[in-house]
């Protein structure tokens, strides 16, 4: 089941102004490194498993929280720069089932009617139902592109580890589906009848839009993987940012093909010295089979699992957060990292072959401490000021970033 939240627009808006005083610091669970020329703190905590964030059009940030919580509805006080706090918050919406999306429509007549004002919700609906599934992966992502604002994106992952079933685009599993926001708002429709943007993406929490109105998602490939009875798992598969496009939907990867980090493959496959596709359910079929299937435009290294990918305005840089995984040693991830992107082009900067594309511009300064020491970035969000905050699912705490964005 989908919900959707929708702005209701009134004529008071909440305007972050500079006031004499500062904010007090809110000492973090665990202290980050910060990249030069950036630097963040803590927004506030006691949060309930934060995961995805969006700001409302009065500047007031809205959380889906996990811990049998549901939407939290924050006002900001703003002093400039990273000195950020909180003037007041309070639970917008309880909902236990509540598990990660959140997307705001800018038609206050359909859809839930959101007063951002007053912090209130009324006439709720059910737009999409047929999601739920037991298994892996139970998060769902909610997207609605600036440059389409009647399309609703809804993405679903895999039933299991390897979900062989989900290469059958039938299933409606590891896929993003499209839906026009004037169709649902007449009635609820099943997932599977939505059009397929892409199918064969495993896990792929983070989908954002760049600032030509290009949908990008980043991926989470598989766990414990081995290769002819050899277990790779520590550096296989790859993670992979993805360009799905709207009207030519395409198969990516799964449940077959994987990137890999070279030398797991033989030499004669070897022409791209970063990523080569090779089939793992079946060990007989040839890599001829990788044509049919679209490569990523970057990679990860193995189980740093990112969750959220986020465009600056000018279109110069992608912002990713890696929650890391327990399935690394040692472990791997637990930062915020900025990938350069061209402008022009709508591309990444750097090569598919490329092993630097992603800079860290915050991480936790010893992985050692995972689970419990340990910041874990999940949704990220821009407010209108440029600074991005991120939300920290293993620490229960919003931070406030800031530098050159």
């Amino acid at each position: 089941m989908v919900r959707l939240t929708n702005v209701f627009v009134t004529l008071s808006t909440f305007v972050a102004g500079t006031l004499a005083q500062t904010c007090a610091t809110i000492n973090p669970a665990q202290a980050p490194t910060f990249a030069s020329g950036y630097s963040g703190r803590v927004v506030i905590n006691g949060l309930k498993t934060p995961r995805d964030i969006i700001f409302d059009k009065q500047g007031n940030l809205l959380t889906t929280e996990q811990g049998s919580y549901g939407v939290n509805y924050i006002q900001l006080t703003d002093n400039g720069d990273t000195d950020v706090c909180v003037n007041s918050s309070k639970q917008l919406i309880s909902d236990a089932t509540v598990n990660h999306g959140i997307a705001l429509s800018s038609d206050s007549k359909r859809l839930w009617d959101y007063d951002g004002t007053n912090g209130t919700v009324s006439k709720k609906k059910i737009l999409v139902y047929g999601m739920k599934l037991g298994g892996y992966h139970l998060s769902r992502t909610l997207l609605i592109p600036k440059g389409r604002p009647d399309l609703l994106l809804a993405r679903r992952g895999s039933q299991d580890n390897i979900d062989n079933a989900a290469g059958q685009i039938g299933t409606a599993r590891s896929q993003i589906r499209v839906f026009k926001i004037a169709d649902i708002e007449k009635g609820a429709v099943e997932y599977s009848t939505g059009e397929v943007l892409a199918w064969g993406i495993r896990n792929t929490v983070g989908v954002g839009e760049d600032s030509k109105g290009g949908i990008w998602a980043v991926e989470n490939g598989m766990d414990d993987m081995s290769r002819n009875g050899k277990d790779i798992h520590n550096t296989q598969p790859l993670r992979g940012v993805k360009f799905p496009r709207f009207h030519n939907p395409k198969f990516h990867k799964l449940p077959h093909h994987m990137g890999f980090r070279l030398p797991v493959l033989p030499a004669q496959h070897r022409a791209c010295n970063r990523l080569r596709c090779k089939v793992i359910a079946n060990a007989t079929a040839e890599f001829s089979a990788c044509s049919s299937r679209v490569p990523p435009k970057l990679c990860f290294p193995a189980h740093i699992a990112p969750l959220d990918i986020k465009f600056n305005p000018n279109g110069s840089a992608a912002y990713v957060s890696f929650h890391g995984s327990w399935n690394k040693s040692p472990p791997d991830g637990f930062c915020v990292s900025r990938v350069a992107w061209n402008s022009d082009t709508g591309m990444p900067s750097e090569p598919l072959t490329s092993t630097t594309a992603a800079k860290d511009i915050m991480w936790n300064a010893d992985n050692a401490g995972y689970p419990n020491s340990c910041f874990r970035p999940v949704g990220l969000a821009w407010d209108a000021k440029g600074r991005l905050y991120m939300a920290s699912d293993g620490t229960n705490e919003m931070w406030v970033l800031g530098g050159a964005m």
